[in-house]
């Protein structure tokens, strides 16, 4: 009896030691992985100049380009400069309206046409351009896109779209934010991504 006790007793620590040590292990790869998404280096790995266009609104509603819709657009490049700037140590360019109605043809057309956009992008001093929109085709919801150029190239390096459900500001903002997400990340990546 004695010894089916001792022995009962000695699987118990066992087992409790196991628990133990694969929660502590546990613990520490946790605290570990928080620690390194804490770090500078892993939240600003950017760096470099982006001109960021004013976004063009195209808006297809039975009644466009209404007042809210207008301040929403406006608010587009401010706040990617923004978290581009913040969130991954990317440089804004000042982007001078008057360069820009020079070399833009009409709506769309810097958009369309990389190799101009990047012409614009060199004399503005930047390494990269982002020609934006914002495509609504609802009331419900819109598309915040981003043509990513790099300007030593003219090459066309990512064509980036947000889908945005509603006009509320913090819905805007969210997306806001996951354009500048993809765009470090096609930037991370190099050309052709």
């Amino acid at each position: 009896m004695k010894n089916d006790a001792s022995t009962v007793f000695v699987r118990a620590l066992a087992m409790s030691f196991e628990r133990l040590s694969k929660t502590l292990l546990l613990v520490v790869f946790l605290l570990g992985g928080i620690a390194l998404m804490g770090t500078p280096t892993a939240a600003v790995a950017g760096g470099g100049r982006i001109a960021v266009l004013e976004f063009e609104l195209i808006d297809l509603t039975p009644l466009p380009g209404g007042a809210a819709e207008l301040a929403r657009t406006a608010s587009l490049k401010p706040g990617l400069e923004q978290a581009l700037e913040n969130r991954y140590g990317y440089q804004p360019v000042a982007v001078d309206p008057k360069q820009v109605r020079e070399a833009n043809a009409g709506v769309g057309y810097l958009f369309d046409h990389s190799d101009i956009a990047a012409t614009l992008g060199g004399r503005l001093g930047a390494d990269w351009i982002a020609v934006g929109r914002i495509h609504k085709p609802s009331f419900l919801f819109a598309y915040l896109m981003v043509h990513l150029v790099e300007v030593e190239s003219g090459r066309l390096m990512k064509d980036i779209i947000v889908e945005v459900k509603g006009p509320q500001a913090p819905v805007t903002a969210r997306g806001v934010e996951r354009l500048a997400e993809k765009i470090h990340a096609a930037l991370a990546r190099g050309p052709g991504t």
